[in-house]
């Protein structure tokens, strides 16, 4: 057998092991060390292991990853997603389906100091379902607008997700963080859009609350100037100069621990609890890239991403075949894998394919780039898709009384428009890297 046939067959096992739900790290872990030995031997996997370990978890890169999670708690726990849902219903609220749209507005915001899908679409579940509720929204329209605005949390940057990226592909990360901001808004935008056509054509689903005075209005938008100020200070810092992306990370991380304690919202038992949960996600992602670094070293070994990409070459289909293709893959691979396994499994693979096609005569770096945000657009429709469709099931929680056939069922609209807007940013890259060559 060859070495190729040894690394088609070792990521077939790994695809029946994740079925079966073995967690991604250890399934990567036993598929990337059975190819190694079956290739290699025991000896040079015993002498890749040694430093494996050592070399990938003192990559100066890796450590924003904990900081951007600790920012995230501070902000999940500190109070300042009722500020900024508060302050977007207060201008738009009397609008029909206004305070689904400012819970999409919201979810965008906080995703600005956040960067966890989940985590954004819990924190704003918490803060909006009661309001939607009280204003007699359904419960489709409640759960679809939260489970679709939590993705927001992944696509505006700060990213982990867009961290773990450019790792692997070996980008810039404050490139790929601008790169992410345009289509991001547009997600805002496109879910808004969605829930105006959606409360035309079902009225009685997003019902108008009365409208506030210009003064109460005003007086609501205190709660946004928090987020605002660590947004101008972790990504302002990083365009400007003043901070790497790992410093504006450290920064932002203390600003919102400060903010979340003069809210009143962080005490000593809280404090413990955000630690704790970071230390566990930070121990988990990083068990996962370890994971994915050996399975990279077999994969390398079997020449199987080369063999995959020599060929695509060969087979005559076009490059947007082949990027269609890759795009329709992650949203099959969506039903039943989350972000973060789909791109360390995936990248590896796919990304040498679409380095050697033309797109629009982009070079090398701006090709990643856009690749990036595509893939990240694409995996992250996984998160309210079923079966899996975390988000869904998270706000499904807080709301009992909705089945999750009716949650499905209000995610809908906002499906058509990912796909649209993926659509759109595949014909048209300059959306996608306008702000990084305007930036740099």
């Amino acid at each position: 057998m060859s070495s190729v046939e040894i690394g088609g067959l070792f990521l077939a096992i790994l695809l029946v092991l994740l079925v079966v739900r073995i967690p991604i790290a250890i399934a990567m872990l036993l598929t990337g060390v059975g190819g190694y030995v079956a290739i290699s031997g025991w000896d040079p996997l015993l002498s890749y292991l040694k430093t494996v370990a050592y070399a990938r978890f003192t990559v100066y890169d890796l450590s924003v990853i904990p900081l951007f999670l600790l920012m995230g708690q501070f902000a999940s726990r500190g109070g300042l997603a009722s500020g900024l849902f508060r302050a977007s219903a207060a201008m738009i609220g009397h609008w029909r389906g206004g305070l689904a749209m400012s819970a999409i507005g919201s979810c965008a915001a906080f995703g600005a100091v956040c960067g966890s899908s989940i985590a954004t679409a819990a924190t704003m579940g918490q803060v909006a379902l009661p309001e939607l509720k009280r204003y007699n929204y359904s419960g489709s329209l409640s759960v679809g607008c939260l489970a679709a605005g939590g993705t927001l949390g992944i696509l505006i940057p700060p990213s982990v997700v867009l961290v773990i990226y450019a790792i692997l592909a070996q980008q810039n990360i404050s490139a790929l963080f601008m790169a992410a901001f345009i289509p991001g808004i547009l997600a805002a935008i496109g879910y808004m859009i969605a829930i105006s056509i959606y409360v035309r054509l079902n009225p009685d689903a997003g019902p108008a609350q009365p409208r506030l005075s210009w003064r109460q209005r005003l007086a609501a938008q205190k709660g946004v100037w928090p987020v605002l100020l660590i947004f101008i200070l972790v990504l302002g810092g990083i365009y400007s100069g003043w901070f790497t992306p790992t410093e504006a990370a450290a920064i932002g991380t203390v600003g919102t621990a400060i903010f979340a304690v003069v809210l009143g919202k962080m005490r000593f038992a809280e404090f413990k609890e955000v630690l704790y949960s970071t230390a566990v996600t930070t121990g988990m992602i990083f068990m996962i890239l370890l994971g994915a670094d050996i399975m990279n070293a077999f994969l390398a070994i079997s020449q199987l991403p080369v063999a995959l990409a020599d060929a695509i070459g060969e087979s005559g289909f076009g490059p947007f075949v082949v990027l269609a293709g890759i795009l329709v893959l992650y949203l099959f691979l969506g039903c039943v894998m989350d972000t973060m396994s789909m791109i360390l499994l995936t990248i590896p693979i796919f990304f040498p394919m679409i380095m050697g096609l033309d797109f629009y005569g982009l070079d090398q770096t701006e090709k990643a780039i856009w690749f990036g945000i595509l893939a990240l657009m694409t995996v992250e429709i996984g998160m309210i898709t079923p079966p899996v469709g975390m988000n869904v099931y998270v706000i499904s929680s807080m709301a009992p009384e909705v089945g999750l056939r009716e949650a499905f069922k209000g995610v809908v609209p906002f499906l058509i428009s990912d796909v649209l807007r993926v659509v759109v940013l595949v014909l048209f890259p300059s959306i996608t890297l306008c702000l990084v060559r305007w930036l740099t």
